[in-house]
């Protein structure tokens, strides 16, 4: 699967992921995926309201983030499918032009059941050379 310009890239919410989603912002990853590879980039999670507000003022996740599929507004959680669902309307886009990006392999394994290319995020390196092999290079 290569990525196209109707993709788009959801991460999980959760620290691990975050952490990555941090790093790569600060390498204005962030910035080459939307910028060059044309892609959204959206946040799934299954967090209080209190500490998603709080980590995406703290980290200022809407400043790169597209859109947010947040549990405490949705009232969907991970792993119900209904949330992979609702993030797949709201980006108009169909499951083959979808990646996603977990620490959690339960996670990974549902979304791959919808069509959506899962990866299981465990560190930077091993998630860049994950996104490389789709097309998606960061250097």
């Amino acid at each position: 699967m290569k990525i196209n310009k109707a993709c788009i890239l959801i991460i999980n919410g959760g620290s691990s992921t975050i952490k990555f989603a941090l790093y790569a912002a600060d390498k204005s990853l962030d910035r080459l995926f939307q910028d060059k590879y044309h892609l959204k980039i959206a946040v799934i999670n299954n967090e209080a309201r209190e500490l998603n507000e709080y980590r995406i003022k703290k980290f200022q996740l809407n400043q790169f983030v597209d859109f947010f599929i947040s549990s405490c507004f949705v009232h969907l959680r991970k792993p119900d499918a209904g949330i992979f669902r609702l993030a797949l309307d709201i980006a108009q886009v169909s499951p083959e032009n979808v990646l996603y990006i977990d620490d959690t392999p339960m996670f990974v394994n549902i979304a791959n059941s919808f069509g959506i290319r899962g990866i299981k995020h465990q560190n930077y390196l091993s998630t860049s050379a994950e996104l490389a092999s789709l097309g998606l290079s960061i250097k």
